[in-house]
């Protein structure tokens, strides 16, 4: 009965606090594994993704993504998470490419400190008027400061602006109406975002089920909220300081870059925080 072995990593720690930013399962070899059995992993671990590590002729590793529902093109604190883990097995050094369905990925580190360099991202407008935003968010019109839009830097989410840190940590999602604004791929993320002091506070919502959960640390969010700087014709270069994760009880720290050729980084500190084997 063969043994797989996998590392469990937090990405986007605070302060690398060992129980902080959002946990992941990486396998390290993976090449005997089929789609259906990489699913069912990532079921029995029920993380928001488990990667899968694969040979690759394009970059220093093929990476597969899964949450315990179905198979993703990209997600960020997978990809950093899974460089750090690529980068121990000796896959590569402080520079890692990574190859994925949504194509290869660039991430670079200092240290335990990995960067990505998202695709560059695509936007279009939201058909809903912004009072159907704001009710699925529990919020008023008047808490949507500007225009949301859906971006697309690997994973298309809908991004909101908000008005205040207040009303970022007011918002209470309404699952009803978050199932009625879907992404090209038919899935429904929201990502909330608003001034806090110098930085920003952000909040990312996603359907399972019939409950609405919280994710931690979105990466390709804060890739998409890049985008939507660049929609928006923010003034190049730009830099955020993100916090995320208070509301479930895992504070994350992530960095935004975007620089003066449009390109869009995300950057935050990985950990390994354990590993072990599974006989399949």
């Amino acid at each position: 009965m063969p043994a797989y072995a996998y590392r469990i990593v937090n990405v986007f720690t605070q302060a690398q606090a060992a129980l902080s930013g959002n946990p992941l399962c990486v396998f390290e070899r993976a090449q005997t594994l089929d789609a259906t059995r990489m699913q069912a992993l990532a079921l029995q671990f029920n993380l928001s993704e488990t990667t899968f590590i694969l040979p690759s002729e394009r970059a220093s590793a093929r990476v597969r993504i899964f949450t315990p529902g179905y198979e993703m093109a990209f997600a960020g604190h997978p990809t950093l998470g899974t460089a750090h883990v690529c980068r121990a097995l000796g896959l590569g050094g402080d520079r890692i490419t990574l190859e994925m369905t949504a194509g290869v990925i660039t991430v670079r580190a200092v240290g335990d400190r990995w960067t990505l360099q998202s695709n560059a991202p695509t936007w279009r407008e939201v058909s809903e008027p912004r009072l159907m935003v704001a009710a699925m968010l529990g919020l008023e019109e008047g808490d949507i400061i500007e225009r949301p839009l859906w971006v697309n830097a690997g994973t298309e989410q809908l991004i909101v602006p908000l008005a205040s840190e207040s009303a970022v940590r007011r918002v209470r999602v309404r699952g009803d109406l978050l199932e009625q604004f879907r992404s090209v791929a038919g899935r429904s993320m929201v990502y909330v975002f608003a001034p806090m002091g110098a930085a920003l506070l952000a909040r990312f919502f996603f359907p399972k089920g019939n409950a609405v959960l919280e994710d931690p640390a979105t990466g390709s969010a804060t890739a998409n909220l890049g985008g939507w700087c660049l929609a928006m014709n923010r003034t190049l270069p730009c830099e955020f300081d993100i916090s995320q994760g208070e509301y479930v009880g895992r504070p994350a720290a992530l960095r935004l870059r975007v620089d003066g050729e449009r390109q869009v980084q995300v950057s935050g500190d990985v950990i390994e925080l354990g590993r072990g084997s599974i006989n399949l």
